[in-house]
This record gives C-alpha cells, structure tokens and sequence, in this order.
C-alpha cells in the first residue's frame, strides 16, 4: 500500500470512530450501517474513481437524511462529504465538482433544517464557510499540480527540443567530416589509382616513365596522408588554428596533378574574399576529380576562372569542362556520389548557382557562379571551418 492509501484508510478510520468507541452513540445497525458504510468506504477509493466515490458518498448521505437512519456519530461521518468535495476540485473538471458542491450545500442545508436546534443559522454558517474553505484549499493544490506539471512537460520539451538539436548537430557534423574526407582524399587517391594503372599500361615498354609515375603515385600518398593527419588532429583536439588556405595560384598546381588540365583565372582577384577562394578551390578540385574518374584515359581538361571587376552586381564564374569520351553515367572509377552533391552544398551555402551536364559534343562541363557583392554575403569573413583550409603544400589532397 502507498502512503496515499495509507493516510485514507487513517481518514475512513477517523470518520468511523465514534461509531465504535463511543458508547453513548450505540452501535449502528441495519439502515444505519448501510448508511455508514456508504459515507466512509469510498474514502478509501477517491484517488481512483473520485467521481463515481463522490456519488456514492452523495447517495448514502441523503439516503440517511430522507430515511431519518441517523445517530448521533453520523454528523461526523458527513464530513466525508468534504472530503469528497475536496477531491473532486482537485482532480475532476470543474463542472463535476461544482455539481457535487452544490449538491453537498443542499446535504448540508437540508440537515441542518431538519435536526433543527437553536443555532440553525450559525450551522448554515460554519458547513457554508467549510464547503468554500474546502473549495479554496482544493483550487490551491489544483493550481499548484497544475503549475508542477506545466514545468514538467516543459522541462521535457526542452530536453526533447535538445536531443533533437544534438542529433541534428551530430548528422551535420557526420555531413561534413564526410564532405572534407572526400575532399581530401577523392582527388589524391584518384590520381594515384590512375598513374597506377598507367604505370601497368607501359612498364614494358618505357621503365623510366613507369618510375616517375611511381614516384608521382608516392608522393600524392605522403600528401594524402599528411592532410588526413591534419583532419584527424583537428578532430581530435576539437580545433586548433587551420593552416594555410589555399590560394586562386594553387589552382595552377591543382591542375597539374591532372594531365592535359589547363587554368585560366581572369578578372579582378585581389579583393576575393578567403572564404570565396576557398569555395573556388574546392570546386575545382572536385570538377578534376570527375574528370580523372569519368572523362576516360587521355582527356583533356580546361578551367576558367572569371572573377569579374568590382560592382554591386559581381560574381564569380568558375568554369571545368573536358573532352573525354565517357559519360558521368559510366565512371572509369567508381564514384562515392558526393562530388556533385557537395559542389552543390558549397555553391547554396554562397547563394550561387551550379550547372552540370554533358556535352554534345563530348565530355563534361560544370559551371559555378558565386556572388561577390557586399550585401549578399557574410564574404568579409572567410566561411571556412578548422578542416576546409588546405595548405599550399598539398595542392593535391584537399
């Protein structure tokens, strides 16, 4: 039994007492027991079915006054109806308790009246002042259960609002340590793989070109290598200050990972912000990853970057196209998918536009536009993070 039980069999025991221990009071019997019974057993169940008790409580009570089956111990015994009144107004609607309120007014009017004695008026007083103090009390823990769950389910909000800003930080985070993973290592290892596969083409028949690819193939590992220990330590250490970032004259070292890759960068480039740079290298570097895995062996790539002149309406217009012969649909290498997907992000993230298709008259073209003007962009701070620098070192891996 919980202690709640336990206070309400104390309370039926208070409300039966005089039956049992006053012997003034006689013993009830018959309709009076009935009577009795019907006035203090449901004191036990009010915290389950306050209204069905209440009416219980309610029945036996005029029962006992139309049927006159009263003692002189039953005065204390309707005082259950208080007790009922109370339960109702702190766990019932308030249309149900106020019914049993008026109901227990009429009990109480209508017994009095009818006991009679000298002090009719003073009765009606104190049983009226009871049922409004009984009322109040039960309105005061009514509002205060209501105030302790509102904190409660807000409390529960917050933590749920929580857990479901953790998770959203937690994907995004996964989203781009896997978009900086593949920008680090989607153009390092796919020029490995295809100076590898050419070494295998002619060692036969030039073993000097195959040891410079190999030494080429070594060299794009270390590199590699080197920038996932950088990303590795800045997961690690939650940050530190980012390296070097890359610059529009790395893309001339950029491009010569990849055979046949020309740069053009026009325009007025002094004032680009970093951050807008950084974007530019980075799309870049996935355009020429495609061209290695899908142009196919011996194309030739072009790009152009157009940085335009100072105006309220500049961008910047980067441009890769190639000249190969297999179709994005039929990777020479196998593909991650994230390429284009995160040349997309990058472009949004500026407020730009990306265009990439086949040509028809062979090969691919992607086409990126990023806006340059004050008022578009937050480009007076470089938008980068910890891992979306590369060090001019490593034109290859980033």
């Amino acid at each position: 039994m919980t202690w709640a039980g336990v206070a309400d069999a104390v309370l039926a025991v208070a409300l039966v007492a005089p039956a049992i221990v006053d012997p003034a009071a006689g013993r009830p019997f018959g309709l009076q027991a009935v009577v009795l019974a019907g006035l203090v057993l449901p004191v036990l169940g009010r915290r389950h079915r306050p209204a069905a008790m209440a009416a219980v409580v309610l029945a036996a009570a005029w029962l006992g006054l139309l049927s006159r089956a009263w003692a002189a111990h039953l005065p204390l015994a309707h005082l259950s109806l208080l007790v009922m009144l109370y339960t109702l107004v702190v766990r019932t609607r308030r249309r149900v308790a106020a019914a049993a309120g008026l109901a227990t007014a009429g009990f109480f009017g209508a017994w009095t009246l009818t006991v009679g004695g000298s002090d009719i008026g003073w009765s009606l007083l104190t049983y009226g002042l009871a049922i409004v103090t009984v009322w109040l009390l039960g309105e005061r823990v009514w509002a205060r259960r209501a105030y302790l769950e509102s904190v409660e389910r807000r409390a529960e909000l917050a933590d749920s609002e929580r857990r479901a800003l953790a998770r959203a930080a937690a994907a995004e985070e996964r989203t781009r340590i896997a978009r900086e993973l593949h920008d680090v290592l989607a153009h390092t290892v796919s020029v490995m793989v295809v100076n590898a596969e050419g070494a295998q083409l002619v060692r036969h028949t030039d073993p000097a070109a195959v040891d410079r690819t190999l030494k080429l193939v070594s060299a794009t590992g270390r590199e590699a290598l080197t920038e996932l220990r950088r990303i590795l330590a800045v997961l690690e250490a939650g940050g530190p200050v980012p390296p070097p970032q890359p610059t529009l004259a790395d893309l001339h070292r950029l491009a010569s990972s990849v055979g046949g890759a020309t740069v053009r960068v026009t325009g007025h480039g002094d004032d680009v912000p970093a951050g807008v740079v950084v974007q530019i290298y980075r799309i870049v570097q996935e355009a020429l990853t495609n061209v290695v895995k899908h142009a196919g062996a011996g194309a030739e790539a072009r790009v152009t970057v157009h940085l335009g002149e100072p105006g309220r309406r500049r961008a910047a217009r980067i441009e890769v196209r190639d000249n190969g012969t297999a179709g994005i649909g039929t990777p020479w290498l196998p593909s991650s998918g994230r390429g284009l997907a995160g040349m997309r992000e990058r472009v949004a993230m500026f407020g730009g536009t990306l265009e990439a298709a086949e040509r028809p008259e062979g090969g691919f073209r992607v086409v990126a536009t990023l806006p340059l003007e004050p008022a578009r962009t937050a480009f007076s701070q470089p938008h980068t993070d910890s891992m979306d620098a590369c060090p001019t070192s490593c034109p290859l891996g980033s």
